[in-house]
């Protein structure tokens, strides 16, 4: 895994200016921490920084190709899992590698078969390739969306992008604003952004699937996938074999690497599975990490989203396949300071704990291993979260996980109201993504249309939160997060498995289950769903609670001009009883809040943002 960035100017003959490039790429440190790389050539000058997983002595970025008399220049972060038979099959054209590494394979193929390469890779990727003989540059990023790529235009004739707003916002010529737009993402929206929005004005993300080609006529976007609705013809033991097949499959991809590899374990179904298959495809033992809080079988207390502790099902797991695992406890202090670390992560204002969390977690980690499986996207690609199984879910007019819309616009500024209107805003982008659902005729106006709807809500606008969360707080420490869910295989046959059958024996996640069984204890094996925890200690309640009210009291902050501070200050003196109930929608109790509250805080101070109309 790696940091991109890049400058092309059509204006500038000799190159864009190095250390300019330079200097955006250094924002990049973190993902890269191995190595750096700037190569400039005429209109375009891309930058590097390496993660070493595959072939850390030859597969050095940016990667440079002469073919025809034409020089080709790649930088690229991700990993190819078919690799080897593409390789294969472009040494069977006549071409020669140099490197083991899979960007010699990308770029290679990108000479061959241009554009068309991209629907030939398996993998998680974005990445930026100059093409000579059309003077143009493209960007590329996976199906999924599992790596980020930003861009913006700028002057005329030019282009910026990177693989972390942070290094756009390097460039002078760039600066953090905010309009109209941007804020009712944050305020409106939360941590859920809109795809293919950046926050800042005048900057995009290249969209899941989606390729954007820069030339002398300008930007120019297409989708390469996208989700389609099928018949499913298979019954449920065909369905089931076939949902285990790809599962062996994609593990087995996903555990190459020539560093050491280790999975994320919570007890759950969806990393307990992870964990039981790399165990049966590695030939050495398997290291597996699970986080918690300290002091935490003190306080915590079941909810109907968090209905049990996760510590004695990774006991199970342990035992059933003999990992060599470390458990990482964070304690409160830790964790409010991780806050800001977060923030600077994600460049924006994100899951608040949950990812600062994550953030120390994954450093942690990264003192052992630099790659890791982790079990994302089975939730929304199964069907997993409550929402799917709750009628009033179903048929609500708004994205489940931001049911709480109308008490989170009483925290906004009322001046703010006619500008940014953060209910219209939110339903506008609701609507817009309704109207994106692939459907069969058959399913109109039915339970199945609703649960479709469900379905491909979860996996194109929910999903990508957790997806930039995964890579923004593990590529902040240089640690590689691969993902075997998000395979593009599985995800194309499971989106199209009926309801019915995907609820296997009336089992949330049935034909999951199913596929699964004798691969883990069956009591893990129908283990209740439990999210990644959530801290429960009253003095994390109490810290952000003071920091938020301490931030509001001074009337310094930005924050204060955004926020109706009076009706906040009423919420911080509720009960500590009462903070921990989902008063604000699926994804933040109280203290989350709070948090998040804090989070746009260190945002607007950190970055400088301006408001712009």
């Amino acid at each position: 895994m790696c940091g991109i960035t890049g400058w092309v100017d059509f204006t500038a003959s000799e190159g864009p200016q190095t250390e300019i490039v330079a200097r955006m790429n250094a924002t990049l440190a973190p993902r890269g921490p191995d190595d750096a790389g700037i190569w400039t050539n005429p209109y375009v000058t891309f930058g590097h920084r390496r993660l070493s997983i595959i072939d850390p002595l030859l597969g050095k970025q940016p990667m440079i190709r002469t073919y025809g008399g034409h020089t080709y220049g790649i930088v690229y972060n991700g990993e190819l899992y078919n690799a080897p038979e593409i390789r294969q099959q472009l040494i069977s054209l006549g071409h020669i590698f140099y490197t083991s590494c899979d960007t010699e394979v990308l770029l290679i193929g990108a000479i061959e078969w241009g554009e068309a390469v991209v629907p030939r890779l398996n993998g998680i990727f974005a990445f930026a390739l100059w093409n000579p003989r059309e003077e143009a540059v493209w960007l590329c990023r996976d199906r999924l969306g599992v790596k980020p790529l930003f861009y913006a235009s700028i002057g005329s004739m030019g282009f910026l992008f990177g693989s972390e707003q942070k290094a756009l916002l390097a460039h002078p010529q760039m600066e953090a604003s905010v309009d109209a737009e941007g804020l009712a993402e944050v305020l409106a929206l939360g941590p859920a952004r809109t795809p293919g929005h950046a926050l800042y004005r005048g900057m995009h993300e290249v969209k899941a699937g989606g390729i954007v080609r820069f030339d002398r006529n300008g930007v120019r976007k297409r989708t390469y996938w996208r989700l389609e609705a099928h018949e499913h013809s298979d019954d449920a033991h065909t369905t089931a074999n076939t949902i285990r097949a790809l599962l062996h499959d994609t593990v087995s991809r996903q555990l190459v690497a020539d560093v050491p590899v280790c999975t994320l374990l919570s007890g759950g179904l969806d990393s307990s599975a992870l964990t039981a298959l790399a165990s049966a495809a590695y030939t050495a033992q398997v290291r597996t990490f699970s986080v918690n809080y300290a002091e935490q079988d003190a306080y915590f207390r079941p909810t109907a989203y968090t209905p049990q502790s996760d510590e004695p099902w990774i006991d199970k797991m342990i035992a059933h396949s003999h990992t060599h695992h470390t458990r990482i406890t964070l304690d409160t202090p830790a964790l409010l300071e991780a806050l800001h670390d977060a923030v600077i992560a994600r460049d924006a204002p994100g899951m608040a704990d949950v990812d600062a969390s994550l953030l120390l977690f994954c450093r942690a980690i990264r003192q052992h291993a630099r790659v890791a499986l982790s079990g994302e996207a089975a939730d929304e690609l199964f069907g997993g979260y409550p929402w799917f199984h709750r009628q009033d879910a179903l048929t609500a007019a708004t994205f489940p996980w931001a049911n709480a819309l109308p008490l989170r616009t009483q925290l906004i500024h009322p001046n703010l109201h006619g500008w940014i209107r953060p209910t219209a805003y939110a339903q506008d982008r609701y609507q817009e993504a309704v109207q994106n659902v692939p459907t069969l005729p058959r399913e109109q106006d039915t339970h199945a249309a609703r649960i479709r709807t469900m379905h491909h809500l979860n996996l194109t606008r929910f999903m990508p939160t957790l997806l930039e969360r995964k890579d923004r707080m593990s590529m902040a420490c240089g640690l590689e997060i691969r993902v075997p869910y998000c395979d593009h295989r599985l995800v194309e046959y499971v989106y199209n498995i009926p309801w019915e059958m995907k609820m296997h024996g009336n089992h949330p996640k049935g034909i999951l289950r199913k596929a699964l069984h004798g691969t883990l204890p069956s009591d893990i094996l129908y283990r209740q769903k439990s999210p990644y925890p959530k801290t429960h200690h009253p003095a994390y309640t109490e810290g952000v609670r003071t920091a938020l009210c301490t931030i509001l009291a001074e009337k310094t902050s930005p924050l204060c001009a955004l926020l109706h501070t009076e009706h906040i200050r009423q919420l911080t003196e509720l009960p500590s009883s009462q903070m921990h109930l989902p008063w604000f929608g699926q994804l933040m109790s109280g203290p989350q809040l709070f948090a998040y509250l804090l989070q746009v805080h260190i945002w607007l101070t950190a970055y400088r943002v301006r408001i712009v109309s």
